[in-house]
């Protein structure tokens, strides 16, 4: 019975022998698999971080400011900064100056209460020199009364307008140079150069002691 026996043993740890054991790592080798595994999960929460703070710059950057604002159009002058083309505060005859259009032109007023006329000078962008015109006449609407009214100023030429133009036109009637005189007269100045119809307020001194210029 005893070789039966030893026989099976011998099988049994023959079969043993034969299965195929993971060979034991020495502890160097130990250390730089942790080391390994602890770098792999080091540089995957880099990134991941990097990833996030690229998308907070995206969507939560400094907001870009609104265009500015454009510039007001001429056409309202009020509040109109005249420092870029500044001009005189009177004509070159003492005159009251009136704006015409986009400043390309100016006109002068002359009020002479004693002789009851007014005259208008046409001037142009600097309100510095005469600019003679072929217009026969130019006008003034006021309003007397809360009615309007309208005066013609007719043509009187300077004496160095040339032929067939005027820069200086001029009023008879005192009744315009009255109006000029109230508050509520609200006076406008009409006319047209080479074509081209202007209109400005009239802001008439009633400061003046004396209205002769």
């Amino acid at each position: 019975m005893f070789p039966v026996q030893f026989k099976e043993i011998a099988s049994r740890f023959t079969l043993v022998g034969t299965l195929d054991f993971p060979t034991p790592l020495t502890p160097l080798e130990t250390t730089m698999k942790s080391l390994s595994k602890l770098c792999a999960l080091s540089i995957t929460g880099l990134a991941v971080g990097f990833l996030g703070c690229a998308g907070e710059s995206a969507t939560d950057g400094p907001e870009t400011a609104p265009p500015p604002a454009t510039a007001d159009s001429h056409e309202d002058h009020d509040g109109h900064d005249h420092g870029e083309h500044a001009h005189p505060s009177e004509g070159p005859h003492h005159g009251d100056l009136v704006e015409l259009g986009n400043e390309e032109f100016h006109a002068e007023v002359l009020h002479d209460d004693d002789a009851g006329t007014v005259t208008i000078y046409v001037l142009d962008a600097a309100a510095t020199e005469q600019v003679p015109i072929e217009a026969t006449e130019i006008m003034i609407n006021v309003k007397h009364d809360g009615k309007p009214e309208q005066f013609k100023l007719a043509a009187t030429p300077d004496e160095n307008d040339p032929e067939g133009k005027s820069s200086r036109f001029v009023s008879k009637d005192e009744e315009l140079a009255e109006h000029l005189d109230e508050e509520d007269a609200a006076p406008q100045l009409v006319l047209s150069i080479n074509g081209k119809s202007f209109r400005g307020k009239i802001t008439h001194d009633h400061d003046h002691e004396d209205h002769k210029h």
